[in-house]
């Protein structure tokens, strides 16, 4: 079962927290922007599912932006080996290319595509043909209101091979898409490095995004505080599922997980 990145929102904020270089206010902005981050967090869930087993995991991305608003992004985690149906994988690699709009009044536009990557996976055992990587656009509109933005995102994983359940057990895929649909709300608090977080999601499945149920809903509290190129995060996370991983632990139970990340 695979449930990839903690958040793409969680690293773009800690990007965004990239003090910006000295710069004579006469020089025109950089037309190639790079930003990134590394941290450590105490689990790592993915819509609301631990890729982790509990653990921790280290992560870290990359991303470049040129001034016409198309950006490129890579961004990597360690995993459990239960992500996918190999056992193997113990590294997830997120691939991302898109372009982000601002437009007057707050509006501003995000779409794009994600490749996920197993990095290392080898087949588990004689005549697995099963499939790790696969791609899933995106597109998601947000505004803001002085130190207040709502965002709503939908991602869509067309019928491919790696979200086939079955993995080809039974002889034959038997192709799966996944549909989830998200909406978060942050509050920067005026004049103090506190910014808090709210997030709702809903899964539609079947697949191996998803498992073998056909929909849940997951949802998150959190606060972050920052301080120079550090921020430290603290959030709740829960769903109405369950997942239980080879460990005979509930991947899906909520807990309260801490985070640390310095930008750069």
């Amino acid at each position: 079962m695979r449930y990839t990145i903690i958040s793409l929102a969680a690293f773009a904020a800690a990007a965004a927290a990239t003090p910006a270089m000295a710069q004579d206010q006469t020089d025109p902005p950089p037309a190639v922007t790079i930003s990134g981050s590394v941290g450590v967090v105490s689990d790592y869930k993915f819509r609301g599912i631990s890729q982790t087993d509990g653990n921790f995991a280290v992560q870290g991305g990359i991303t470049i932006s040129h001034s016409s608003g198309f950006y490129i992004s890579a961004w990597g985690s360690s995993v459990d080996d239960y992500v996918t149906v190999h056992g193997t994988a113990h590294q997830e690699l997120d691939l991302i290319a898109g372009y982000k709009h601002a437009f007057s009044g707050g509006v501003t536009l995000d779409v794009g595509a994600l490749y996920y990557v197993y990095p290392g996976t080898k087949p588990g055992f004689a005549g697995d043909v099963s499939k790790s990587d696969f791609v899933e656009p995106y597109a998601s509109v947000a505004y803001a209101i002085g130190p207040v933005t709502a965002k709503v995102t939908g991602n869509y994983a067309p019928k491919q091979k790696a979200l086939a359940i079955d993995q080809g057990l039974t002889g034959a895929f038997k192709k799966e898409d996944n549909f989830y649909l998200a909406g978060d709300l942050s509050v920067s608090i005026p004049k103090t490095p506190i910014g808090l977080t709210g997030h709702l999601g809903h899964t539609w499945g079947p697949s191996w995004l998803s498992g073998p149920t056909s929909e849940y809903t997951d949802w998150a509290i959190g606060a972050t505080a920052t301080w120079k190129t550090l921020t430290f995060g603290v959030s709740y996370v829960d769903t109405d599922t369950d997942f239980f991983t080879p460990s005979g632990k509930n991947a899906a139970k909520g807990g309260i997980l801490g985070s640390v990340s310095v930008a750069f």
